[in-house]
């Protein structure tokens, strides 16, 4: 099964933009929107969305700067308010009511989104993350980012093979994934280059909203609490991002959740076991 290319239209800060996404299943099928981390892109979906599709339409958008969608000329716009925003548009336009599945900064705008007033998302599957993310795990994201957005050596791969090693780098706490699944992560997160070398394909200027800045914890637990929908949250065993007492709580509040052994930030959603697991919460 392939995806249907598609794409919305949105307006940011005076100017429209493009933001695509890969579409499964039957349009007529119940809706799952399924929305990546932050240096990923919509493809990161591709096992679960194949897996889904059999009983949903899923749409995988790829946030501004990463993938098919625009780059945005003003960096600054690539923080969570703007992309909530973007996303308002995206469910305007899909115009009922969906199950949101979100990795990290796409389960940051699921929690926003799920909050607001008269929200269409009815369910909502949240990939190690939570309403408290502690600073160090910031930090570490933001020295990463930076270091990467300023490195000539992430301009100019020479092959998807090295791309594939930097990713095996910087993504073991994925979990374990076969010699395949790694090769399909090196494909699907390379932008081939004019010179035939390869970059990684979002926008290096994501970094730009984090730097020089020195993080605080984030609390979003007005948030989490205003989110009256059936959540089901995954957690990997060592996570930074999701600590185990904010899972807890979460749990204690109501919500599902899996803890993924093996695992750090974030579970890549390729084991059978975890797509297993979501696909019976939504359809539950």
């Amino acid at each position: 099964m392939a995806p249907r290319a598609g794409s919305v239209t949105y307006l940011l800060a005076g100017a429209f933009h493009r933001l695509a996404f890969d579409d499964w299943g039957d349009p007529a099928a119940p809706v799952v929107v399924c929305l990546h981390g932050l240096t990923r892109n919509g493809r990161d979906f591709d096992a679960l969305a194949t897996d889904l599709a059999r009983d949903f339409r899923v749409i995988c958008p790829d946030l501004p700067g990463r993938g098919r969608s625009d780059w945005l000329k003003d960096p600054m716009l690539y923080q969570a308010q703007h992309y909530v925003s973007v996303l308002g548009h995206l469910l305007a336009w899909i115009g009922r009511d969906v199950a949101w599945v979100g990795t990290s900064l796409g389960g940051i705008c699921g929690m926003l989104l799920a909050a607001a007033e008269g929200s269409p998302i009815t369910r909502l599957v949240l990939n190690d993350v939570g309403p408290f993310i502690p600073a160090d795990s910031l930090r570490r994201i933001r020295d990463y980012l930076v270091a990467s957005g300023d490195s000539p050596f992430m301009k100019r791969f020479p092959d998807l093979e090295t791309i594939e090693r930097h990713l095996r780098m910087v993504h073991a706490p994925f979990g374990p994934l076969t010699d395949e699944q790694w090769a399909t992560m090196a494909r699907n997160a390379a932008r081939e280059l004019p010179t035939g070398k390869y970059t990684l394909h979002y926008d290096p200027r994501i970094a730009e909203p984090m730097r020089g800045h020195e993080p605080a914890d984030v609390d979003m637990w007005p948030f989490w609490d205003r989110i009256q929908v059936p959540r089901f949250v995954l957690r990997g065993e060592s996570s930074d991002v999701l600590l185990a007492e904010t899972f807890a709580r979460m749990r204690e509040s109501g919500a599902q959740g899996l803890e993924i052994p093996g695992t750090g930030h974030a579970p890549a959603l390729l084991d059978p076991t975890q797509i297993a697991a979501i696909r019976a919460f939504l359809t539950g």
